[in-house]
């Protein structure tokens, strides 16, 4: 094994000594700095310089060549040189009728996959005429009650030229049997069908809520696509392992790999369990991470998230694909750093946060608009939102080498460290019996909760600064015009149109199916069969998920204090 420095560590130890107690502590009489300690956002101590020392146990097998195990240069051995990273705008908003026409305006701009958000009943396995959807139809994404509305939502859109991602966790068998049932229509193989579906419920619990079931047969469900995908849409992601979630709740960037990976070895788990062969469904593991403003750092942590994710599969499951053992990843800007103060600003944030996710080597990249902290994204703000992936892969030259930061004594020592702790808090959770027992005793939403309060403490005594939030302000500033509204009349629509649909429909046919549906759950069959017999006669998206409801029961949030 090859060292990638020499043995003089010892010796330039003691001149990096020399150089702060003479020339260091000379300036530094004069001119104080800043502060005394700087961190990163996860709360690692930054040194003022770096040097080979720092990273003396590095070997160049621990990082190989892109395109090699542990993979943490690059999942291809190219990378951007061949093919850049897939630029895919998350939208969903209103109507079917509504988003398709942002869609078809996206993909004119240069978009190359669509990324579907959907509405909070939707993702909760309401319809829209259920009271629980009053005040939430389109809100938040569009409104999905039957295969007529994906049928919208999708037309003109050949589903066998585009990868679609869709943003959906507990009711992701219902949303992809309709996906099918659409590609079928329009004459598509499913076979060919690529994308990717979120369905990683198990995050829901602990980051953002939009859950029905308890996680057993959530876990069950979950298998139950992976098992169908296997043999019928084999080109689709099964899963977006979902770390962006976790982040927008308050996590550190340690955090946020350290639980997606927990969360991910319980449905590797779970997988392996129900009889299927780890080689036959991994290659189809992908993950979802957020990227924040810690320029440095997350550009250590995509590196650091490969190279664990390589050994989790390699050593721990036994993969001899290495196809299994890449880590595939979607990345979005962070939400939860966008301003409603001086939005304009967040066209800066977005940009830096974005130049790190193509640095750290993300697959596919979604970049917010600057003015989500106010309302959904005018077709102004999401084209400037698309532009800036653009420019980045045009006109800023990151693109034309690999793992441009390689080598950086900085970026590898954050590396190494973040790998370090992340392996700590896995350590930890497996101890505690894995992710679910950890999730039900309320572990990982209270170390989420302290990281949360303790960013908070400090953007509020000024320790932390966000320009314009509590530093260079504006007083008495007006809030940007022209900002998107959702029309209230869209639940009216939404109702008259599932109305119309369940009285056009073959009813007893509908009746029939959504009993195979209760039948194949409450026998531990796989589900999605039936799933998508039932989409197809028209059923809707709450019948489908009331049937499961009945037999699976609804999980109910721990309390924690």
């Amino acid at each position: 094994m090859v060292k990638i420095f020499s043995d003089e560590v010892k010796k330039l130890r003691e001149e990096e000594k020399r150089w702060e107690e003479t020339t260091v502590q000379k300036v530094i009489s004069r001119f104080p700095e800043r502060r005394e300690e700087f961190l990163t956002d996860s709360f690692i101590p930054v040194k003022r310089t770096y040097t080979p020392a720092d990273v003396e146990d590095l070997e160049y097998e621990d990082l190989n060549f892109p395109g090699q195990w542990p993979f943490v240069r690059g999942v291809q051995p190219t990378m951007y040189r061949g093919r850049l990273w897939t630029m895919r705008q998350y939208a969903g908003f209103g109507t079917a009728e509504e988003t398709n026409k942002r869609y078809k305006y996206l993909l004119e701009q240069g978009q190359m996959g669509l990324s579907v958000a959907f509405d909070l009943p939707t993702q909760i396995g309401y319809d829209s005429d259920h009271e629980l959807a009053e005040g939430e139809v389109g809100k938040v994404g569009v409104a999905v009650d039957t295969l007529a509305d994906m049928e919208v939502l999708f037309d003109g859109i050949p589903l066998d030229k585009v990868s679609t991602s869709m943003t959906i966790n507990a009711t992701a068998s219902v949303l992809l049997a309709m996906y099918i049932a659409v590609a079928k229509k329009q004459g598509v193989d499913p076979k060919v069908l690529r994308g990717t579906i979120q369905n990683d419920v198990l995050k829901e619990y602990v980051a953002r809520g939009t859950y029905i079931f308890p996680p057993a047969p959530s876990l069950k469900i979950i298998t139950d696509i992976f098992e169908f995908c296997k043999d019928n849409v084999p080109k689709w992601n099964t899963i977006s392992i979902s770390g962006y979630h976790i982040r927008e709740a308050g996590s550190t960037a340690i955090q946020e790999l350290a639980f997606t990976f927990a969360n991910a070895i319980e449905y590797v788990k779970a997988a392996i369990e129900k009889g299927l062969a780890v080689d036959d469904f991994a290659p189809r593991l992908s993950f979802f991470f957020a990227v924040h403003n810690d320029f440095f750092e997350e550009i250590a942590k995509f590196r650091a998230a490969r190279r664990i994710w390589a050994r989790i599969m390699k050593e721990r499951f036994g993969a001899t694909n290495p196809k299994s053992m890449m880590l595939r990843f979607h990345t979005q800007t962070g939400g939860s750093t966008l301003t409603a103060q001086q939005p304009l600003n967040n066209i800066v944030r977005v940009a830096i946060q974005a130049l790190a996710a193509v640095i750290g080597g993300t697959q596919s990249l979604h970049t917010n608009s600057y003015d989500e902290a106010l309302a959904l994204p005018t077709e102004e703000s999401v084209r400037i939102a698309l532009r800036t992936q653009q420019i980045i892969a045009e006109e800023s030259g990151v693109v034309k080498t690999v793992d441009p930061m390689g080598g950086s004594w900085y970026v590898e020592y954050l590396t190494n460290e973040i790998e370090k702790r992340v392996w700590e808090y896995l350590d930890k959770i497996e101890k505690m019996g894995g992710s679910v027992r950890a999730i039900e005793a309320g572990y990982i939403q209270q170390e989420i909760a302290n990281s949360a309060y303790r960013y908070q403490l400090e953007v509020e005594n000024g320790e932390r600064i966000i320009v314009g939030v509590n530093k260079y302000r504006i007083e008495n500033e007006k809030p940007p015009e022209n900002l998107l509204k959702v029309d209230e009349s869209v639940r009216e629509r939404q109702i008259a149109r599932l109305k119309e649909i369940k009285k056009k429909r073959d009813n007893e046919r509908v009746k029939k199916a959504l009993e195979k549906v209760r039948n194949a759950a409450e026998r531990g069959e796989n589900v999605m069969y039936p799933i998508l017999e039932a989409v197809e006669a028209y059923a809707s998206l709450g019948e489908i998920c009331d049937c499961l409801r009945d037999i699976y029961g609804e999980y109910t949030e721990p309390v924690i204090i």
